[in-house]
């Protein structure tokens, strides 16, 4: 019974990764988004009831149907139960009654892409704080749980939340429309969206927590629904083409990004062999798409960089001097201490290591950059490569008191070890 519970656990964690977005946007594209709250409530009861009953009864031939149809019949016997059911207008009770009766249709799923795509806005309305909005897409939409989120924004589950339930209060007292904004609020909104996607992948390139560098299910989520406003007319814009491009083009490399064993690999230590080639073609054609128009976003100029590594034959190969050219326009977009930090790199491959070194110090706000760790790895890595061992060591061993993830830990041994012997 073991065996078969830990596989209904995990198909049901899976399907409630995937499917848990639809399954909310449905029943909110429905009952209105001041069930919100309960449509979440409901899907986590749904899962709750797989996983209590497909050990036993066996998984079902469509498990995520029968979730559907579990929330369906959940909400239902909520609404009937509530007393302001019976005050609704009568036609309005029929037809939640209708639908939430009615078993799931085999064509159902044809309308849920549209349903995603309007919860999406609906958490990034503007009468949302910009905090709320991004923790409520990554919570009700990616899926991401508050711990999940309060790493990506450096703060308590607690105040996430707080920040939840406050965002879901104003959703139910403004009655928020549950629509693809149109006209002057559409950008705006957008901007939020894409950067809520972009987190989410980031998250799963390299998570924040636990015990695995890689997730590769949320960087699978964040292109999905980044596909998603490709295929609609209101959010197919040249930024949204960018930025599918940037995730298909580092989504190509996860498999080399680990040996065997979970080593992490550098970018000149992976075997390019294992590179997805389909995902790269499909990223230099929707970077191909992203040159539509006569604006540039950050995604532009970071897609670019992720195909100058993706198309390089070898690490000889690599275009450092384009991949800095990039850099050097991104910084006038964002001229934050990461994407500075990160252009040192470049630097340093084109001009060498010391240059690289004089570029991380002329970094502004640099002092926000002494808790992270892959900033005392770079250093590290440029001053070993200069032969200044002690400096290497001091800044290898203060990243491996703050890395937090076991690879990166074990990383930064390696590196110890190989200026040690030096």
């Amino acid at each position: 019974m073991s065996d078969s519970n830990n596989r209904s656990g995990e198909i049901a964690g899976n399907l409630f990764r995937n499917e848990g977005a639809r399954i909310i946007a449905t029943l909110t594209a429905h009952l209105g988004t001041h069930y919100l709250q309960l449509a979440e409530d409901l899907v986590q009861e749904a899962l709750v009831r797989s996983l209590r009953t497909w050990p036993y009864r066996g998984i079902p031939d469509n498990p995520a149907a029968w979730l559907t149809q579990t929330a369906k019949n959940l909400a239902l016997d909520h609404l009937r139960r509530e007393q302001r059911w019976n005050e609704k207008e009568p036609s309005i009770a029929a037809e939640h009654e209708r639908w939430l009766s009615a078993p799931i249709a085999e064509d159902e799923h044809e309308t849920i892409t549209d349903d995603i795509l309007r919860m999406i806005f609906v958490c990034f309305h503007p009468q949302l704080s910009s905090e709320a909005q991004t923790a409520l897409a990554l919570r009700t939409v990616c899926g991401l749980s508050a711990a999940e989120i309060a790493a990506a924004f450096l703060t308590s589950e607690a105040a996430i939340s707080k920040r939840l339930v406050r965002a879901r209060q104003l959703i139910r007292e403004l009655a928020l429309p549950f629509s693809v904004p149109d006209g002057s609020e559409l950008p705006a909104r957008l901007d939020g969206v894409l950067r809520a996607l972009y987190l989410l992948f980031n998250e799963g390139y390299k998570a924040s927590s636990g015990d695995r560098l890689v997730r590769e299910d949320l960087c699978r989520e964040a292109i999905r629904l980044t596909h998603l406003l490709t295929e609609h007319d209101a959010t197919r814009q040249p930024r949204t083409h960018a930025l599918l491009a940037l995730m298909l083009l580092n989504a190509a490399r996860l498999p080399a990004r680990t040996d065997d064993v979970g080593n992490l690999l550098r970018l000149h230590e992976q075997n390019r062999g294992t590179w997805d080639q389909t995902l790269i073609q499909r990223g230099i054609q929707q970077l191909g798409l992203a040159a539509a128009g006569d604006s540039i976003s950050e995604y532009h100029l970071e897609a670019g960089i992720a195909a100058c590594h993706s198309t390089a034959a070898d690490d000889a190969s690599t275009d450092w001097p384009r991949i800095l050219a990039l850099y050097d326009q991104l910084i006038t977009l964002n001229a934050s201490p990461i994407a500075a930090m990160n252009r040192a790199v470049a630097v340093a491959r084109v001009h060498g290591p010391q240059t690289g070194l004089d570029a991380l110090a002329a970094i502004k706000n640099r002092s926000t950059l002494e808790s992270y760790h892959l900033y005392h790895a770079i250093c590290g890595t440029l001053a070993a490569e200069l032969g200044q061992i002690a400096a290497a060591l001091t800044h290898f061993r203060q990243a491996g008191d703050l890395a937090s993830l076991p690879a990166e830990r074990d990383f930064i041994a390696r590196r110890i070890q190989e200026a040690s012997r030096t």
